[in-house]
């Protein structure tokens, strides 16, 4: 019987995208695997799998089968080792490379060249040629081939050279690449991890200790320890280690770093207050509710590292590429010698072979759409905007039209009574009260807005109700019949003993900043239309009062037909983003080109659509919609630049170009631009974290 399952694994020692094909199609092709996927970015392998088949060993065993490996503890720390290692390696190579290049420039002592260069290949440039020697046994290729194929050539011919008695060696451009690319993949690794920040932030909301009542006394009990239905203690300046309801006291909660909303927001016995959130005066007790990897915070900090983690079906173009590309180099990098050998010097060869070599980078295509990825669903979550994949993300880059659901998205979703119409005697509140009366028992939101209205304590005691189906429902209130149905023109009506007592207008009320939102959204040049089951009437009006046409209303729609719907929309050739409150519309939201669900941190629906707004304020729309379409531009940038800069890199380091110039790439050169192309591609991805 199969058991499917889903892991996330680290990844190390990868170094390019080759590296990353490499390890993904070695998961792929394992049995019991049935998708793996490796991001480069973010150094993990994302695997589904079944149970009953293969096991985390066995996975672990695959990538290592391939001369990569799996860390053991948190990824972080792994990932600070190997930055501290790369800054050891830099430094020391710096050390002895800084010389090799004055010695080889001025075209002196060749002998002691090669003796301070010695040091930099066996101990900085190590990594590169045991990962090459690695890649060989396993019959593949990666960044780390081309890079040692092209300096520890360089070197032996040099090293051949003197000992030939010649002088025209190459040991500076051996040295000086090593350190190049180890600066270039250090810089690198420090711009990854600041695209990652959103994760590092959210994860530092956490404390590590909760103070609780247990046997009637004020405890400190670390975090772990802390369970379902113990009494929390909060005061003035804590952060909330877990979900709960408050039980006694009242204060105000800054929420901004969990769902954006800057403004603290009032919270009193009954009031759900989320972990991670900031109690900023008050002090209170609550009750914990969930717990662990329960919580919402928990919940979003996995959310994120999923979202960063996964794949834009844009990037599928350089994913092909990258599994080609190492390949490709060495073929173009042996012709490149076979031809320069044939018109000048073996030196000459050599040194354009080389740069072919080393100019070559399947990084910066690698980089390109996961660091953006990164940075974008970063981002969103800074501002209580949740992508749940890269597919998401690139969606709603591509949506021209938006369907807003009305109750709960344009409107708060709390009905209240705006308008009461009186007839034969019957009193304005006489009337609310009657109607109160039938419906004190419904949990219909109409029933809230007429309790409301009436009054706590004022509304008599009613027997017999029944409802009447399609047309609403009566009871006995002392001694007369009251029914309560729809009247006209979407009014509610209220009999008294088989005469019209009066008419009552029960409406929604706009969001504070649904008018904006729409405006936003057609600034954006996107279609935005309302979708909503009241009558027609009440629909226009709220159409009217936001800025919808009223061709783009359409009213009366049960639920099950919003699903039906959005599919025609999207069958007239438009791309439609369905925005929702991720319960009643989930049917509507999963048939869109990507669902937009709408709430708060604590009762989300995450299940719910592709994209999760937690502030509940539907202007998030707009920012979310337009956060992607940066992003998707941001990742259109990287993967141009990346296939122009090898497309026309490689041809230069070959000298293509050479009949018209007269003039060659240096290996030092084409080094510091490989370097440089990876670092670029990250630093344009980085902006997203100001967008």
């Amino acid at each position: 019987m199969k058991r499917i399952e889903e892991i996330e694994l680290p990844i190390g020692g990868m170094t390019c995208a080759s590296c990353a094909r490499i390890v993904e199609g070695q998961l792929a092709s394992t049995p019991g695997v049935s998708r793996a996927s490796v991001n480069f970015a973010t150094r993990r392998a994302t695997v589904r799998y079944d149970a009953a088949r293969v096991g985390v060993q066995n996975l672990v065993a695959a990538v290592e089968d391939v001369g990569y490996g799996v860390p053991v503890g948190p990824q972080e720390l792994a990932e600070q080792a190997e930055s501290a290692d790369l800054r050891r390696r830099l430094m020391a190579g710096a050390i002895f490379a800084v010389p090799v290049f004055a010695l080889g420039m001025a075209e002196r002592w060749p002998i002691f060249q090669m003796i301070l260069a010695i040091p930099v290949l066996a101990y900085s440039g190590y990594p590169f040629f045991r990962d090459a020697w690695t890649a060989v046994r396993h019959f593949s290729a990666n960044m780390n081939t081309l890079i040692a194929l092209g300096t520890g050539a360089a070197f032996i011919y040099s090293a051949w050279r003197v000992l030939a008695g010649g002088t025209d060696v190459y040991f500076e451009a051996a040295a000086v690449i090593i350190v190049l690319v180890l600066l270039g993949r250090m810089l690198e690794a420090r711009a990854r991890m600041r695209a990652s920040d959103a994760i590092h932030k959210l994860m530092d909301l956490q404390p590590t200790a909760a103070r609780v009542v247990r046997d009637g006394l004020e405890v400190e009990i670390p975090l772990a320890e802390l369970q379902v239905g113990d009494e929390v203690i909060v005061r003035p300046g804590d952060r909330i280690p877990v979900d709960g309801v408050v039980l006694e006291g009242s204060t105000e909660i800054d929420e901004s770093m969990l769902t954006g909303e800057s403004l603290p927001v009032e919270k009193s016995p009954g009031s759900a207050v989320s972990a991670g959130t900031v109690n900023t005066t008050g002090a209170f007790r609550f009750t914990a509710a969930k717990v662990g990897r329960d919580t919402a915070l928990a919940r979003i900090i996995e959310l994120v590292k999923h979202a960063q983690g996964s794949k834009a079906p844009v990037s599928r173009m350089a994913d092909i590429v990258s599994g080609y590309f190492t390949v490709a180099v060495l073929l173009i990098a042996a012709v490149t010698f076979g031809v320069w050998l044939f018109f000048a010097p073996l030196g000459t060869a050599l040194v354009n072979a080389v740069a072919v070599l080393i100019i070559a980078c399947p990084c910066a295509m690698g980089l390109a759409t996961p660091t953006a990825i990164m940075a974008g669903t970063g981002r969103g979550a800074v501002r209580g905007i949740l992508f749940k994949g890269g597919e998401a993300l690139e969606a709603a880059a591509r949506v021209n039209t938006v369907v807003l659901d009305k109750t709960g998205t344009i409107t708060t979703g709390k009905p209240v009574v705006t308008k009461v119409r009186t007839l034969h005697g019957f009193s304005e509140i006489e009337v609310i009260r009657l109607a109160a009366a039938v419906e004190q028992w419904s949990e219909h939101p109409v029933a809230h807005a007429l309790m409301k209205r009436a009054g706590a304590g004022t509304v008599e005691a009613s027997t017999g109700f029944r409802a009447i189906p399609g047309r609403g429902a009566e009871a006995v209130v002392g001694s007369r019949t009251v029914s309560v149905g729809k009247g006209e023109a979407g009014l509610i009506a209220i009999d008294v003993d088989g005469v019209l007592a009066g008419e009552i207008e029960i409406a929604d009320r706009i969001q504070p900043g649904a008018t904006e939102a729409v405006r936003r959204l057609h600034d954006m040049g996107l279609e935005v239309w309302m979708v909503t089951g009241d009558h027609e009437r009440v629909a226009r009006d709220v159409a009217g009062e936001t800025g919808i046409a009223e061709s783009r209303v359409l009213a009366g729609v049960l639920p099950e037909r919003k699903q039906q719907e959005v599919a025609r929309l999207r069958s007239e050739g438009r791309r439609v983003a369905m925005v929702g409150d991720g319960i009643n519309d989930a049917p509507a939201l999963a048939s869109a080109d990507v669902g937009i669900a709408i709430g708060t941190g604590t009762d989300i629906a995450i299940e719910a659509g592709g994209i999760i707004l937690m502030r509940g304020d539907v202007r998030g729309v707009a920012e979310a919609l337009g956060l992607a379409r940066q992003t998707l531009r941001i990742i259109r940038q990287n993967l141009f630049w990346a296939f122009a800069y090898n497309a026309v890199g490689i041809p230069l380091a070959a000298g293509v170009f050479y009949p018209w110039t007269k003039w060659t790439l240096s290996p030092m050169i084409a080094s510091a631009a490989m370097a440089l192309s990876s670092v670029s591609v990250v630093l344009n991805s980085l902006r997203l974290r100001r967008a």
